[in-house]
Formats: structure tokens, sequence, C-alpha cells
């Protein structure tokens, strides 16, 4: 039987993100507020981020070595 892949386009709270990037959910909110991290929707007053974009995000900040 095959895994079920999660869905790309799930939108994921801040505790889901945070857990996803292995951060805390203060960390990801001072990165909204410093223009840093992944991009995310802002529905009401809940704050949403697409599992595709956290993915593409989690590869952009990939390095070969720590002089990158």
């Amino acid at each position: 039987m095959l895994d079920a892949q999660p869905d790309p386009d799930q939108l994921l709270d801040e505790t889901q993100t945070a857990d996803l990037i292995c951060q805390s959910v203060r960390t990801l909110q001072k990165w909204r507020v410093a223009g840093y991290g992944p991009e995310f929707f802002k529905i009401g007053r809940s704050v949403r981020y697409r599992r595709r974009e956290v993915n593409d995000w989690i590869e952009s900040r990939r390095r070969a070595h720590t002089s990158q």
C-alpha cells in the first residue's frame, strides 16, 4: 500500500508550520513582523501557510557549506 502524500495546497496553522520548520510559534511570529520566513495568508485574524510554499522556503535555505 502506498503512503498518502500530504496535500501541497493544504493550509497550515502557525503551530503546524512551526513544527514543520522546527521553530517555535513565537519565532515564526517574529519572522512575519521582520518580513522573513515563508509567505503566509491572513484570513480574518488567522494566519495560514500553504504547505507547498513552506516546503519551497525550506528548500531555499539549503546550503552546501557554512560559508554560503
